[in-house]
Formats: structure tokens, sequence, C-alpha cells
């Protein structure tokens, strides 16, 4: 069985949003977290790496493998690697950011033969895509992940050859949604 954990990265200003991007010493950046980002990312620890046994056949296992979109001159977004980066120093497993936007199709073969479960951040325009890379163009997912989310996971299961989905709310943060989309 593989397990592939994916998620948007955490809270990055938005238009009409009173949040600015901020770096982990606190000083603005476009391309960055915003304070409840940063407060997304530290509270992902104990929602993938809990305290005590994780039950087998969970929906949310602690990543054994982390990926996050790397920065490029077109995206410079530090944000899925600052997602994930609290979680991966807790783990003690390094976070593989050598895939950015459009390289989809490159990190899902990474993904294929890395150590599962996996945990991928990633930028929300591309997720529905790299779903889809991963698992094959009949995956059952939405078709696109909605702008105003940052507090889902989607999951993809592999059973021998057959892949499933699933999402499932975070839930770890004031006015997170308890609905999926």
């Amino acid at each position: 069985m593989q397990k592939i954990m994916i998620i948007r990265h955490a809270e990055k200003h938005q238009h009409g949003n009173q949040g600015r991007g901020i770096t982990e010493d606190g000083l603005p950046a476009r391309h960055e977290l915003t304070v409840r980002g940063w407060q997304r990312a530290a509270a992902l620890i104990h929602f993938f790496a809990p305290i005590g046994a994780v039950p087998n056949g969970a929906p949310i296992q602690p990543p054994r493998s982390i990926f996050a979109s790397n920065a490029t001159k077109q995206s410079p977004s530090l944000r899925a690697m600052h997602t994930v980066g609290p979680l991966a120093a807790t783990l003690g497993i390094p976070v593989n950011h050598d895939y950015a936007e459009d390289q989809e199709a490159a990190l899902a073969a990474a993904v294929s033969v890395a150590a599962s479960p996996v945990l991928i951040a990633w930028h929300h325009g591309h997720i529905a895509r790299l779903a889809k890379e991963i698992a094959g163009p009949h995956l059952p997912c939405p078709g696109r992940w909605p702008e105003e989310r940052f507090d889902v996971v989607w999951i993809l299961d592999r059973h021998g050859g057959n892949w499933s989905f699933s999402q499932i709310p975070q839930c770890l943060l004031p006015d997170d949604c308890p609905d999926v989309f």
C-alpha cells in the first residue's frame, strides 16, 4: 500500500485580507506565510505526527517523505517549504524541494518511489493536476482547489494497482471549515 497526502501551503495574504506575509523573524515579506499561516505550520506538527501511536489504517499517518514546491523566478513563494518545515524538523527528515510548479509529472515520478507515507505541500492551482499525475486521469477528485481553503488534506491510497481518493478537514485553527469540497 502507498499513501500520499497532499496539502495546500498555509495561509498567504489575500486581497481584502488584513494579514500580510512575514518571515520567521517577523519581517514583512510578500511571498511568505501570514501569521495565521505560521500558526497552521506549527499545528501541522501534531496533526501529522501526534504523540502516541497512530492506528494502522488511520487516514493520516506520519510522513516518511516530505515534498514541497520550490521557489522559482516565476513563482518565488517560500510558503510551501515553510508550511512543512516545522514538521520535517520535528520528524528529523529533509524536505525535498527539487520540484516547482509545472513540474508535476516529474514530482509524481519521484513520489512514486519515495518512502510512504508521503506528504506534499503544493500551490492550490496545481494540486488537482498533481493528484492526477500521481494516480491517473480518472482519479475521482475535485477539478480545482478553492482559493479560500488552506485547511484540507487530500489523501491518495494505492492498494495494488488501484488508487482511491478521500479528503479530510484539518480543523486546526479557529474558523477552519469542518466540511470538505
